[in-house]
């Protein structure tokens, strides 16, 4: 049978009597099991701090990561509401400028001018008022809210192409509309009705007779080219540009011609000569304006005194 119990001989180096100690064999297995069981203890212990300390550190950096991202999203939100703000005042220009111009956007429902609300209704918003942010918004809406802004930026960018192109014409319109006078001189002769000189019968005139010296320069009253320059009749030398726009310029009389057909000519550039050529009563010029080869009386197309 095994053993129950061991005995300990402790021998001195002198005369001293060897002691025996006794020691329970179960008392050592509960001695050996207290040890074992400390050190498993221990080394659980060891563990888990090291885990508590690895969670810790992930902790702390995912409270630095969770304050950068907070910060991220208020710049963002910060910069949705700038936007927003934008978009809202660029709308209202554009339907400004859409009320001026008499140019409707039928996407968005503008109309020729602004319009009151209906009685007991209010104002329809737009899709670009985002004045309503809060901190509790998630990145899902704020990426709801960036495409929102995203589409209306687009509309935004063709209404503007749109008035862009609009105001081009109206420049090209303006730079192609006999707006000066194209001689200094004395109108001895108005637009309309009149005695003809040589018959005395009453005839329509189709222009302006502006009396001046011989040889006095005759100017583009606008941007135009040169579609006839030679004789013509009773005009004697005439030219005529082609301004656009149905828009066309007519001078006779002409002493001599300074550019020829094809020529682009631009405003204030000298092109011909006040003359006595053709069926005249002394040196002038004779200057008709016609839209779409009518006569229009072209005082009315002149801006300067």
């Amino acid at each position: 049978m095994a053993k129950k119990s061991f005995t300990l001989m402790v021998i001195p180096d002198h005369d001293a009597p060897v002691k025996r100690y006794t020691i329970q064999r179960s008392w050592l297995v509960q001695v050996g099991m207290g040890l074992m069981l400390v050190a498993g203890l221990g080394a659980g212990a060891s563990i888990h701090y090291l885990q508590v300390a690895a969670d810790a550190s992930e902790n702390r950096i995912l409270r630095e990561e969770n304050l950068t991202l907070r910060s991220q999203l208020k710049s963002v939100r910060e910069r949705i509401e700038h936007i927003g703000s934008t978009l809202d005042r660029v709308e209202r220009f554009d339907q400004k400028l859409r009320a001026v111009t008499l140019l409707s956007d039928p996407q968005r429902n503008l109309a020729m001018g602004p319009t009151e609300p209906e009685t007991g209704t209010t104002a329809p918003t737009t899709d670009t008022q985002f004045t309503q942010l809060t901190t509790t918004e998630t990145p899902k809406v704020l990426l709801g809210r960036l495409d929102r802004l995203s589409a209306e930026a687009t509309r935004q960018e063709l209404s503007l192409q749109d008035l862009q192109a609009y105001f081009q014409d109206q420049k090209s319109l303006l730079a192609s509309t006999p707006s000066v006078w194209p001689a200094r001189g004395w109108v001895t002769s108005d637009f309309g009705q009149r005695l003809d000189p040589y018959t005395a019968d009453r005839v329509t005139h189709a222009g302006l007779d502006i009396a001046a010296p011989h040889g006095k320069e005759v100017t583009a009253p606008s941007d135009g080219t040169v579609v006839f320059a030679g004789l013509e009749g009773g005009y004697g030398n005439v030219l005529v540009i082609d301004h656009g726009y149905g828009i066309k310029t007519r001078y006779g009389h002409l002493s001599k011609i300074l550019v020829k057909a094809g020529d682009r000519v631009k405003r204030g550039v000298p092109v011909a000569a006040v003359g006595n050529t053709g069926r005249s009563t002394g040196p002038h010029l004779h200057y008709e304006v016609r839209v779409n080869g009518v006569p229009q009386n072209p005082r009315k197309f002149i801006l300067e005194e």
